[in-house]
C-alpha cells in the first residue's frame, strides 16, 4: 500500500479480498479465459462497443458484472466494460477486481450534466479531479474535497483531444438532490460536470498504484439552475465516438 502513514482504517487487511471474488467467477464460469488488458476502458455508453464495432472492431470476450470485449487493433492490449449499471460502487468494485485481474490503466468513458453555461451536449470534457461528494472514495483515503485524475494518463487524452475543456468534475451518489445552492457554488469554482462515479474510480486507482483517467460527454445540462434533457443525441453519439476511439489510443500506447 503506497500510503504508510494512513490512519489505521486505510492501512488494515480488509476480510474480502477481489482476488477471491475472481476466483469464484472462474468457478461458476463467469470470467473470461483471456489474459488481462494491459488498459481497459469503463464505458457508461452501455451500447458503444456493439454500435461501433464496424469502424472499431471488438471481440466479445465474456462478462465481468457486465459485458466485456476487447479491441481487436490492439491485440488484447485494451478491453472495453459496459452495460454493468451506474453508480460509484459499482466502479469500485469492478476496478478493484479488474486491478486484481492486472489491468494497470483506466479510463472512464461517461456522460454527464453540464454545469458551466458555455457548456453544450455534445461537448467534451477531460476530468483533471472530482469533488468527492460520494460515500467510496471516503473508505480509500482521508476525507478531503478533491481526488486527482493521473496527469500522465490525462495528459495523453488531451493530445488527442485537443479541443476538449479540462477541467473538474463533481461526484455525488444523490442526482435528485443535486439543489441550486450547490450548483451555484460549484458553479462560481469553475466545476464543469456532474456525474456519479468518477471520484469512486480515481480512489480505488490512487490507492492501488495504476493509472486512471475520465472523459465525460455532456449530455443534460443544469447550468440555468433547472434539469435540461440532453438537445441532441445525433451530436453526443458522434463525440461518444470521437472520444472512444482517442481513448482506445490513449491505453493503447502504454506508459
Amino acid at each position: 500500500m503506497p500510503f504508510p502513514n494512513f490512519p489505521e482504517k486505510y492501512r488494515g487487511f480488509p476480510v474480502m479480498r477481489p482476488e477471491d471474488t475472481i476466483a469464484m467467477r472462474r468457478r461458476f464460469g463467469d470470467f473470461p479465459k483471456v489474459p488481462p488488458p494491459e488498459g481497459l476502458i469503463l464505458c457508461l455508453k452501455t451500447d458503444l462497443p456493439h454500435r461501433l464495432r464496424w469502424s472499431i472492431p471488438v471481440k466479445k470476450a465474456g462478462r465481468i458484472m457486465g459485458d466485456f470485449y476487447l479491441v481487436k487493433s490492439t491485440r488484447g492490449q485494451v478491453g472495453v466494460l459496459s452495460n454493468f449499471g451506474i453508480g460509484a460502487p459499482v466502479i469500485a468494485s469492478l476496478a478493484e477486481e479488474m486491478i486484481a485481474w492486472g489491468v494497470k490503466r483506466f479510463v472512464i468513458l461517461s456522460w454527464g450534466g453540464a454545469l458551466q453555461p458555455n457548456l453544450n451536449s455534445g461537448d467534451i470534457v477531460i476530468v483533471d479531479k472530482a469533488i468527492r461528494d460520494e460515500g467510496v472514495s471516503h473508505h480509500y483515503f482521508p476525507s478531503g474535497k478533491f481526488i486527482h485524475a493521473d496527469p500522465s494518463l490525462t495528459q495523453k487524452l488531451q493530445s488527442l483531444l485537443a479541443s476538449a475543456t479540462i477541467g473538474a468534475t463533481w461526484t455525488t451518489d444523490a442526482p435528485y438532490r443535486e439543489t441550486r445552492e450547490e450548483i451555484l457554488k460549484y458553479q462560481s469554482e469553475g466545476v464543469q460536470t456532474v456525474e456519479m462515479e468518477i471520484a469512486a474510480l480515481f480512489a480505488v486507482a490512487g490507492l492501488r498504484g495504476v493509472q486512471s483517467a475520465a472523459v465525460i460527454i455532456m449530455a443534460d445540462r443544469l447550468a440555468n439552475l433547472k434539469w435540461e434533457s440532453p438537445s441532441d443525441m445525433g451530436v453526443i453519439n458522434r463525440s461518444f465516438k470521437v472520444a472512444y476511439s482517442a481513448v482506445i489510443q490513449a491505453l493503447g500506447e502504454g506508459k
